[in-house]
């Protein structure tokens, strides 16, 4: 099913400055140089928890699993990738509720066709002051 056409809304400003609070979480990646991250935060950009894994979708498991196992709903946080938005991590985050979706790279051309059929939006290329929206820019505000 489709996301709601409601709710969470994200100011620019914010969603700008997660790339950065994202990094600082890295203390794998800092040793390696070679993980991907997946964080999930509230409108406001606080963190709620931050996974490191050599793959991309199970740090976003990491990230969604840590939420879940501790009742704390996904409704109205939005989750930032390291990796590539693909279609099946779209269609994760949807599932299990995240509207805003945003990765440092980029999306595959199903994930943002995904993503505007599901009310989800999609952010790509997040890299502090740039960043492309794909789907539903609605819920980003100046």
């Amino acid at each position: 099913p489709a996301l709601r056409p409601d709710g969470m809304r994200v100011g620019l400003g914010v969603l700008e400055a997660l790339p950065g609070r994202l990094r600082a979480e890295q203390r794998l990646f800092d040793e390696t140089g070679a993980l991907h991250a997946a964080a999930l935060f509230d409108a406001t950009g606080a963190l709620l928890c931050a996974r490191e894994d050599i793959g991309r979708h199970n740090a976003v498991d990491k990230a969604t699993g840590y939420c879940l196992l501790r009742g704390i709903p996904l409704n109205d946080k939005l989750l930032v990738s390291t990796g590539r938005a693909s279609y099946d991590m779209v269609a994760k985050g949807v599932r299990l509720g995240v509207p805003i979706l945003a990765s440092l790279s980029s999306p595959t051309s199903l994930a943002v066709e995904l993503a505007e059929a599901l009310n989800c939006t999609l952010v790509g290329y997040l890299r502090g002051k740039t960043l492309n929206v794909y789907a539903h820019g609605w819920r980003i505000t100046p």
